[in-house]
């Protein structure tokens, strides 16, 4: 996470990670504009670009290949990235209401989410049809169907319902690869059997009559069933069923109709169209709220109503920035011109296309290496990332402010004060902990709910008193994120010494900025780590915060144990077996997020494992004998078990092979990325006897990546272990895993003996 080099003073907040916002995206990562904060709120990682789904499904394509990764390019352009789904507006308050997060407040919005299957006209569509869009969806249960194929026998039916240019191009595609993969798997390729049901007389209605004929034509030299003039009225598990009463069987039922709004754009107040399509002007604006922008499929345009089709997705990215730019700025809009006509290039499945504008038609293998040539060199925009032009330092002079931003925007540029000086203000905190409700224990005597110089908190009767602190600065973007995150850390050290965590004191640093952008901060942080100490069931009873250069978090966290229970790291018995339970490797992999050199789900499955309490696992873990134990975090695992080994006077014999790893980690050691602590860890090395041979382990640097918020390392009986472990994975901690033994102290040739 970049520390910003000047206060924020607008935000724009970006729902959906469609075609046009991810051009905004890449233009603001190319020229930022100081004093303006973008924040994208999208729930899928990676979006997909809809000119190469067909060629994906068709099997031209990886994954990669058709998918823009938003977490990398939000690191670029330095946007704050919430993955989470927006499900309501406060248009009173300006106001981003989301599914995980606490409410997003914006001063500028932008909504680029696409189009939603209307599936709820046509009884038992919804619960047995599979909708084209959201395509991340889709490809979970295209996916599925691929994996299935595999162990089916006889023939097997595709019903597709939608004649249109998504349609047509989906069953084309479709047959291509089913027939493909029943050759593979010495399958008669006849087997497979697709229908394409049309309610209109004539596939591709917006396309000129040479273009229809043409995938007419195709259509039946595929031996694809065209149900023309048909209209789908029920769909049940396995059958279509048609107004004119006949009933056609099917093992699965695209919906590839036209797409509408989405349900929740109903109650926001928003013009909508017939369609619940948001109704904007020339400059990209709601026409009833002019700070709320719209762009693609989920946009109307007044006046010029345009198909649903990417290429205006596409067109309008540019114009979009331009105008969120200058409405940031408080400068007059300018108006966008869609064109009349537009280019199509439309796939058969194989590698050939039909290209349709206005009243032309061409075709060929020539045009679909045409095609792929315009995609491919659309994608390598947004994989192929430049270097960022250097930030400004001062606001810029464009931005209109009113007189009390001014005021604050100067103190906030000018030279800050030191000491107690540099506290945030208690306005600022107020605003941002007045609706933060802690956990109450009935322990704490003094707190938040009355204020004074210090918390008071009772330890109860023959309990031992626990005390820890940690605290590091933000290194991801999404401060409800990286509150959850922090706090998890800060409670790992007494959930690893088998105690009850009771309070908790939090100590920040944030950027200086104005008052209202500083508190909804906080706020967003806060409000991340009282959901973890919640339900920790561990009450925050103050803190402190002040400015600093960069976002910051830590917890002094207290607690209280049995004094004859206590988990030491000094309690490891020989015979004894080491069980482990997350995957590491969170170290290397944001440092190659910071590089931009991690992909987008790597990042997400991190940041998930992060945000697993530890609490339970302790529990477990004491449940079945353990006798030593440790939470795994900036000395990384080969450190942590130096810390364990030495008091308790054994050696350890690791299985690599049984390390959990996190997706990716293995990557960005192979290419060199570490965390800029590894070095510092790898001066431990010492303790492996036998490392020249376990140098060129793909695994060996990771006995030295420093985690956050990471698993707990533990000993316990040999018999108990395997239960243990599956009582663990059962319990969330997926990727636990028995990881090496206990062995006498001179049993192994060294300290650490690894075993590959």
């Amino acid at each position: 996470m970049q520390a910003p080099a000047h206060p924020v003073l607008r935000d724009i907040v970006l729902v959906g990670g469609g075609h046009s916002h991810v051009v905004v995206l890449k233009r603001f990562g190319m020229r930022p504009e100081p004093g303006v904060r973008l924040t994208l709120i999208c729930r899928d990682t990676h979006t997909p670009y809809s000119g190469m789904l067909p060629g994906y499904i068709a099997g031209h394509y990886s994954y990669d290949d058709v998918h823009i990764d938003l977490s990398r390019l939000a690191q670029f352009a330095d946007v704050r990235f919430y993955r989470d789904e927006a499900v309501a507006l406060d248009l009173q308050n300006n106001k981003v209401l989301c599914k995980d997060h606490p409410p997003v407040a914006f001063d500028k919005l932008s909504i680029n989410i696409g189009s939603t299957p209307q599936v709820d006209a046509v009884p038992g569509a919804a619960e047995h049809s599979i909708p084209v869009k959201p395509i991340n969806r889709f490809n979970e249960r295209w996916l599925a169907l691929l994996a299935r194929i595999e162990a089916h026998r006889g023939p097997l039916s595709i019903a597709l319902v939608g004649g249109g240019a998504g349609g047509v191009e989906l069953a084309l595609a479709i047959q291509y690869r089913l027939q493909t993969e029943f050759q593979r798997l010495q399958k008669e390729a006849a087997q497979v059997h697709l229908h394409l049901f049309n309610s209109a007389e004539q596939i591709l209605p917006t396309h000129n009559t040479r273009v229809q004929q043409r995938f007419t034509e195709v259509l039946k030299a595929r031996g694809i069933q065209l149900h023309s003039g048909t209209e789908v009225t029920q769909v049940t598990a396995s059958q279509v069923m048609t107004a004119a009463g006949a009933a056609h069987h099917a093992d699965e039922i695209l919906w590839v109709t036209q797409a509408g709004g989405a349900d929740w754009l109903r109650d926001t107040g928003l013009a909508l169209d017939a369609g619940g399509f948001i109704k904007i002007n020339a400059f990209l604006q709601s026409i009833s709220h002019e700070h709320v922008f719209a762009a693609g499929d989920i946009a109307s345009m007044v006046g010029s109503p345009r198909e649903k089709a990417g290429v205006f997705a596409v067109r309008q990215g540019k114009p979009l920035e331009k105008n969120l730019r200058r409405a940031a700025q408080g400068r007059s809009l300018e108006p966008y011109h869609p064109q009349r006509h537009w280019l199509a290039l439309i796939s058969t499945g194989d590698r050939y296309a039909v290209a349709s504008r206005g009243g032309l038609e061409i075709s060929g293998g020539w045009v679909w290496r045409w095609k792929d040539w315009i995609d491919r060199r659309f994608m390598n925009q947004f994989s192929k990332l430049p270097e960022m032009d250097a930030q400004q330092q001062t606001l810029n002079p464009a931005l209109t402010l009113d007189a009390e931003e001014k005021q604050q925007s100067i103190a906030a540029v000018a030279m800050r004060c030191g000491g107690c000086g540099a506290k945030v203000g208690s306005t600022a905190l107020s605003l941002a902990l007045q609706n933060l409700q802690p956990f109450d224990s009935g322990d704490v005597l003094v707190g938040l709910h009355a204020p004074d110089d210090a918390a008071v908190v009772k330890i109860p009767v023959g309990r031992a008193g626990v005390y820890t602190v940690d605290f590091f600065r933000a290194f991801i973007d999404d401060p409800y994120v990286f509150g959850q995150i922090a706090a998890n850390h800060a409670l790992g050290d007494v959930f690893a010494m088998g105690a009850v965590a009771q309070s908790a004191t939090a100590v920040a640093t944030v950027p200086p900025g104005l008052e209202v952008k500083t508190s909804d901060l906080v706020f967003q942080m806060m409000s991340g780590a009282i959901k973890v100490l919640n339900e920790a069931e561990c009450t925050l009873v103050g803190g402190h915060t002040g400015e600093g250069s960069e976002l910051a978090l830590g917890f002094a966290v207290n607690g209280h144990i049995d004094p004859a229970e206590v988990m030491r790291k000094a309690g490891m018995q020989a015979g004894q077996v080491i069980v482990l339970t997350k995957p590491i490797g969170t170290g290397t992999l944001l440092a190659a997020h910071a590089r931009l050199a991690a992909k987008g789900r790597w990042i997400d499955a991190a940041l998930a494992s992060m945000m697993v309490s530890n609490r339970a696992a302790a529990d477990c873990l004491r449940r079945y004998g353990a006798t030593a134990c440790t939470d795994l975090t900036g000395f990384g695992l080969l450190g942590h078990l130096v810390e364990m080994t030495r008091p308790s006077g054994v050696d350890v014999a690791l299985d690599m092979g049984a390390l959990p790893v996190l997706s990716g980690a293995e990557d960005t050691v192979a290419a060199g990325v570490m965390s800029s602590l590894q070095a510092a860890n790898v001066r431990l090395k010492r303790s492996i006897r036998n490392q020249h041979e376990m140098l060129k382990h793909p695994r060996y640097p990771l006995l030295f990546d420093p985690q956050t918020a990471g698993g707990l390392l533990a000993s316990l009986p040999a018999d108990h272990a395997a239960a243990c472990v599956t009582e663990l994975q059962s319990i969330g901690y997926f990727q636990s895993a028995i990881i090496g033994r206990v062995l006498s102290k001179g049993e192994a040739p060294g300290s650490v003996l690894l075993l590959s």
